[in-house]
């Protein structure tokens, strides 16, 4: 919408001098009409001061106008007089009225302060389309996600994007599908001590996975992901969302399943919100979810053996009896818990056992978040 005295756009002092011609006024008799010093009706005559809402007020009672006409000549003016915005300010508008932009920015995804030509192009390679709407027409397989809803949240397309791009620098072996089954085995051996977890990423790399960990951005439910560059090259990644032992062990073995059954494939990825019911193997699930949960459910021990446990044992599962029964399942007290703690929809019961394994598989790892950035080129 145009402003309202577009008509106008001369300067205010011009405006006074053509009402003082028509009464016949000189500037002196301005200056005395509206008790203000010669000296102040010059400079505003001659452009060299604005003109205030005082001042609008008197030209007005001078005049016989409105005070609101006087002081929308000089916004007018004012505005004819601005330098053209940054055109950057309008990509950025655009773009973060759909994309976490800001937080991309200040987590070192996109460049700061770039022109508006050279954001767009970050954008576009970003999210690997060549024009800027084909961001909103992004495919990717369903996600295990508390809804039906096969659509992400910007931040999670954010998130698997960063995922993917930071993968393309990670150097592995040609994938084998039988290198991953063993490395599974070998996997397998770790879930007794947390520290052990250092072990996954150079576990995977020899079986041809590239693994990743990237901190999620803003408040997106997102665990891990499954992702192909290419048809043959697989990458995990994992957010920490969640960086219990348990909850590791967990989103790890479901996206190896993913990538096993070639999950994901002709897609960007499998985006995967592992929470409450995204963790489940019911009829309810997705296919591909289904499945996945339940290799991560049987991994570490039995679902059955978990759930016979638990049904002898309940009302009152005892934290020694848990021990024991972690100690003879070899595996670490954190992942009976974990389990236990789903079938009761109790996420307080022994909690203290849910160790953290940040310290402990970051060090050995790929990671762009938690005070690191991975340093790549759009």
């Amino acid at each position: 919408m145009k402003p309202v005295f577009d008509n106008f756009a001369e300067p205010p002092g011009d405006i006074i001098r053509e009402e003082m011609e028509a009464k016949g006024w000189t500037q002196t008799d301005l200056a005395f009409i509206l008790g203000y010093s010669e000296q102040t009706v010059n400079k505003l005559l001659n452009g060299k001061s604005g003109l205030s809402a005082d001042m609008a007020k008197a030209l007005a009672e001078a005049f016989g106008t409105s005070a609101e006409l006087w002081a929308g000549l000089q916004k007018e003016w004012e505005l004819r007089c601005a330098r053209d915005p940054d055109q950057s300010i309008k990509a950025r508008a655009l773009m973060q009225g759909s994309y976490p932009v800001r937080a991309m920015i200040d987590r070192g995804w996109l460049e700061k302060d770039s022109e508006q030509s050279v954001l767009e192009m970050q954008f576009m390679r970003f999210f690997e389309v060549n024009r800027m709407e084909d961001i909103q027409h992004l495919e990717f397989a369903a996600a295990a996600k508390k809804t039906d809803e096969a659509d992400h949240s910007p931040e999670e397309l954010a998130w698997l994007y960063r995922v993917r791009h930071i993968a393309r620098s990670i150097e592995v072996p040609k994938y084998s599908e039988d290198g991953l089954r063993a490395a599974l085995a070998e996997l397998r051996k770790l879930m007794l001590d947390p520290e052990d977890v250092r072990h996954v990423p150079a576990i995977l790399a020899k079986a041809g996975v590239r693994f990743l960990i990237v901190e999620k951005i803003g408040n997106c439910k997102v665990d891990g992901v499954c992702t192909w560059i290419g048809d043959d090259e697989p990458v995990i990644g994992l957010s920490l969302r969640f960086p219990r032992l348990d909850n590791f062990w967990f989103v790890l073995i479901h996206e190896c399943e993913h990538v096993l059954r070639g999950h994901g494939k002709g897609t960007k990825g499998i985006i995967d919100n592992l929470e409450g019911e995204g963790a489940s193997d019911g009829e309810g699930v997705a296919e591909e979810e289904r499945v996945a949960n339940a290799a991560s459910l049987n991994f570490a021990v039995p679902r059955e053996r978990i759930l016979s446990f638990y049904r002898r044992k309940k009302p009152y599962v005892s934290e020694r009896d848990v021990v024991g029964f972690a100690s003879l399942s070899e595996v670490h007290p954190a992942v009976v818990v974990g389990q236990i703690q789903y079938i009761k929809d109790d996420y307080a019961w022994l909690r203290k056992w849910l160790v953290s394994i940040k310290n402990h598989i970051l060090p050995s790892s790929v990671v762009d978040g938690f005070g690191h950035m991975v340093d790549i080129t759009l």
